[in-house]
């Protein structure tokens, strides 16, 4: 019996469009649908027939983060989001509803985010016990810096406007059509090196600190405050902490 895919996959004009298609779980990041993502990701890489590639996902939810219950490695959310900067094709992504913890660090790595008006973001690593550590490869060369301490240290969910202003977000997603005209007016050449030079930054945050800030995640989710607060997270309750 084969299992329901998590990506949905459709392609037009020299756009890919990879939606996250598992709302029953709001799109967490599971084993199963990071594989899956990522074997999209590396199909359309490779296709001298796409321009560029469309994130966005299904239901009313583009990423709740990992999935609590069956998270994948962080070397493997490490390597996904690398891939996503290295992809030698711009990505986009559309976002039209909520964004929690590590699906800010998939918008992070990026080129291009648009949001529409129903789009919220949170990171709410904090209130359960953990922090934004492996998502800041992505966020922090991006994110302006008051803005980063605001949201990293309160879990405060925010709108698209103050993402616009952060730096999380490009423009609303009304200007997507346009954008993905303009993607396809450019050489795939010029795009892929266009891509390199804005890249160049974010890679070397990779190269510098991926390794500390994998093990700080996993110290930290091992640690007997982040099993309260997903335990209290898992049963709808507030954690011990909690004043």
């Amino acid at each position: 019996m084969t299992s329901t895919p998590s990506i949905l996959v459709t392609e037009e004009r020299g756009i890919t469009t990879l939606a996250l298609d598992s709302p029953a779980t709001r799109n967490a990041l599971s084993v199963p649908l990071v594989a899956e993502l990522s074997e999209a990701l590396a199909t359309a890489g490779k296709d001298p027939a796409v321009r560029a590639v469309v994130l966005t996902h299904t239901g009313s939810t583009f990423c709740a983060g990992a999935d609590l219950k069956a998270p994948p490695s962080p070397y493997v959310f490490v390597d996904l989001l690398r891939q996503v900067v290295e992809l030698p094709k711009p990505v986009v992504a559309r976002v039209t509803g909520h964004t929690r913890a590590g699906g800010l660090g998939l918008l992070g790595a990026c080129d291009i985010v648009v949001a529409g008006e129903g789009a919220d973001f949170a990171l709410t690593e904090v209130r359960i016990g953990v922090a934004p550590a492996v998502i800041s490869l992505t966020l922090l060369p991006k994110l302006d810096p008051r803005a980063a301490a605001r949201y990293y240290l309160t879990g405060e969910r925010f709108g698209v406007a103050e993402a616009v202003a952060t730096g999380l977000v490009t423009a609303p997603d009304t200007e997507l059509d346009a954008i993905l005209d303009a993607l396809r007016a450019a050489s795939p050449q010029g795009l892929r090196e266009a891509k390199r030079l804005v890249t160049a930054r974010v890679l070397e945050t990779f190269e510098r600190d991926a390794e500390d800030l994998v093990r700080r995640s996993a110290t930290l989710f091992a640690s007997a405050e982040a099993r309260e607060g997903m335990t209290a997270f898992l049963e709808r309750r507030d954690p011990e902490w909690r004043l």
